[in-house]
């Protein structure tokens, strides 16, 4: 399997997918605490998507 690294624009997302999902669960951001899991979830999947796919 050959792995290539992610563009930054996937990268950027990712981190910010799961600093969202961080602070939701820690409560700082209320609204989104019934999401923080899947946030936190949709962060790594894409940082790991973006590892396996090139064009991504």
């Amino acid at each position: 399997m050959k792995l290539t690294p992610p563009k930054v624009v996937t990268f950027w997302i990712a981190v910010a997918l799961a600093l969202l999902g961080f602070l939701a669960a820690q409560g700082i951001l209320a609204s989104l605490a019934s999401y923080a899991v899947w946030l936190l979830v949709a962060g790594f999947v894409l940082l790991a998507l973006g590892c396996l796919l090139r064009d991504l």
